[in-house]
């Protein structure tokens, strides 16, 4: 029975007492891994995922951390004032024994995933659902009853703007009848002009 499983950004197939070197894991030497990104099971029966198949496993040990062979990159820059620079890098790899492939039951063997060094694990832990109560409310604007009881629009007279209107509103101006009926001389709450009247006037009638 073989199995394609996937760490690091690679996939590997492999079958038990196989010994890999893979990207580093978030594991010390004998410790003992369950790869749970199991791509495809060989064997009797071929079974592939959609994109993992579920329930399946790979057990391993680790048996060390280990590093590649040193990389040697080389940048140069041409021309009169150009540079170079040489580096070495060796990856940071992790020496593994596959010693089970699992096709059901995995995530019941109590094994700590392999994870790759400072990596999160694939599956969160389950977050309480947000509850009705907890959803914020959208309250409903509130309207005066002034504005309910007159369908009258200031802002068709001219010179009166939304503020404007607002204002008079606040000051229980809300239609025409009402605005034709201001005293400017004596009506101070709103600056009121003259020309305004004569227009709510017209349109009271």
């Amino acid at each position: 029975m073989f199995a394609v499983l996937k760490t690091g950004g690679k996939q590997y197939k492999v079958k038990a007492g196989d010994i890999l070197r893979v990207e580093k894991l978030a594991a010390d030497a004998g410790d003992k891994v369950q790869f749970n990104e199991v791509l495809m099971l060989g064997g009797d029966k071929t079974v592939v995922g959609a994109p993992f198949v579920t329930g399946a496993g790979v057990q391993a040990d680790v048996i060390d951390q280990i590093k590649g062979d040193k990389l040697i990159k080389f940048v140069k820059r041409r021309r009169k004032h150009g540079s170079k620079r040489t580096v070495g890098h060796r990856q940071k790899l992790t020496l593994v024994k596959i010693t089970d492939i699992i096709a059901t039951g995995a995530d019941k063997s109590g094994l700590k995933a392999a994870l790759g060094a400072g990596s999160a694990p694939s599956v969160v832990a389950d977050a309480p659902a947000p509850t009705k109560s907890s959803a914020p409310k959208k309250k409903a604007p509130k309207v005066s009853a002034e504005a309910i009881a007159s369908p009258d629009d200031l802002t068709a007279i001219t010179g009166i703007g939304p503020a404007v209107a607002k204002k008079l509103a606040g000051a229980g101006v809300s239609s025409f009848a009402e605005l034709a009926a201001i005293d400017v001389d004596k009506f101070d709450t709103v600056k009121v002009k003259p020309e305004w009247v004569d227009q709510a006037k017209e349109l009271a009638k």
